[in-house]
């Protein structure tokens, strides 16, 4: 089942991160129809499950059962068909936006010596501090690597716009004081690529530069809370935020820690025909097996 799965995961992440999938959803394309196919298989294998774990009466203590128990406000029940979708989308959501979020932060790493010297300087600490062991805890001291991975969404976010659905009307006041009423309705947008690289917010916004995130410069609050927004905000935010900084955290902390790495193409560019931005062509990096001083491993 699993090979099943992982190769419909793949075909429909390939066939739907492409930006025409979300202006034309329902193009007749071949595009269009390896998507629904690939769609139509992940369906059926996740309803088998779903009626497995009902008629079962088995109660467990994860994601599937907490979506089979919900219940809308009404007080109805989560159907079969909402509850494989929501099981698609979660998986979906995270795989391909976890592997470009990566490689982003690989490639600007390995392209800026300073920082990168910077990040292994931070796990030769964490080394000598905890031994090599990689845990919770030590995930969440590796500061820097943490703005590392910021600044490569900043520049590079996995969602290049947000829309949001006007709920109600509202006014919008301009920092020069310019004021635009906001009628219920209408559909707005969030385009990262624009406030991601507000210069009066944003020093040298074309720099890759993680300090920027650091204690006293913080430029992610300067225009309020919502000035960083690489996983949206509000009520509808990515629940899987904190989850992908420690995913992104335990693969690099790794690599830095274990190879010798070198950007051997040059730097990519961005494919923006892709639902998620991801770089255009291969990223080729070279690696030699790294070997830290045993006085590091040593508490």
């Amino acid at each position: 089942m699993f090979d099943e799965v992982f190769s419909a995961f793949l075909e429909l992440t390939e066939n739907s991160f492409q930006l025409i999938s979300l202006l034309f959803p329902y193009a007749p394309t071949p595009t269009t129809r390896r998507r629904d196919r690939a769609s139509a298989t992940l369906s059926s294998i996740f309803a088998e499950i779903v009626r497995s774990r009902k008629s079962s009466n088995r109660v467990e203590e994860d994601v599937l059962q907490n979506l089979i128990d919900s219940k809308y406000k009404d007080g109805r029940p989560t159907t079969e068909a909402e509850v494989t979708g929501l099981i698609i989308a979660i998986v979906f959501a995270g795989m391909h936006t976890s592997t470009t979020s990566s490689t982003w932060t690989g490639a600007r790493l390995l392209s800026h010596t300073e920082c990168l010297e910077a990040a292994l300087e931070e796990q030769q600490q964490i080394v000598k501090k905890h031994g090599d062991n990689i845990d919770y805890d030590t995930l969440l001291e590796m500061s820097f690597l943490h703005c590392c991975i910021k600044e490569a969404l900043r520049m590079h976010p996995t969602a290049p716009i947000f829309l949001r659905k006007v709920r109600k009307n509202f006014t919008v006041r301009t920092r020069e004081g310019y004021e635009y009423e906001i009628p219920s309705g209408h559909t707005i947008a969030s385009p990262l690529v624009i406030n991601h690289n507000i210069p009066y917010i944003y020093k040298d916004p074309n720099v890759y530069d993680p300090h920027r995130f650091g204690h006293g410069r913080e430029e992610d609050r300067v225009g309020g809370k919502f000035t960083y927004n690489a996983f949206s905000g509000g009520r509808h935010a990515c629940p899987g935020e904190a989850y992908a900084y420690l995913q992104v955290k335990v693969i690099w902390s790794h690599l830095l820690r274990n190879f010798e790495l070198k950007l051997v193409s040059s730097f990519p560019e961005t494919n923006w025909l892709k639902l998620s931005p991801e770089p255009r062509g291969k990223v080729e990096v070279s690696y030699k097996r790294r070997m830290l001083p045993r006085s590091m491993l040593e508490n």
